[in-house]
């Protein structure tokens, strides 16, 4: 069992930066593939970034690719999402999830949700 929490949402302007982090339980965190999912007003879940159990391997949803750094600090049972150069479009809740497989982008693929935390840009 994983039990997230999610912090560092907030308003920002457009092109301002944001680090959200995620805060996991439970002494098998190393174990677990991580992701940033989010989802818009009106909107359906969508994959953000992942990180495989090491941090060796990441992967980046084409809109945020160049903008959006995912990292994850194992012995701190934390992940991070650092966002740069944020656009009225990434408006959105986002959500850490975490799943025993490994760079999956579909939400079903997630086992472990956190709350979500709100981030909004304004242009």
């Amino acid at each position: 069992q994983v039990h997230l929490v999610e912090s560092g949402g907030g308003l920002v302007q457009a092109g301002g930066s944001l680090r959200l982090s995620c805060a996991a339980s439970g002494r098998t965190f190393s174990s677990y593939g991580m992701a940033w999912f989010r989802q818009a007003p009106g909107k359906e879940r969508e994959f953000v970034a992942t990180i495989t159990w090491s941090g060796s391997s990441t992967y980046y949803a084409d809109s945020v690719k160049g903008r959006f750094t995912i990292s994850r600090d194992n012995p701190k049972n934390t992940v991070y999402l650092q966002m740069n150069s944020l656009k009225p479009e990434d408006t959105a809740v986002y959500y850490c999830a975490a799943t025993l497989r490994q760079l999956r982008v579909a939400v079903r693929n997630y086992d472990y949700w956190g709350q979500g935390t709100q981030v909004t840009v304004s242009s």
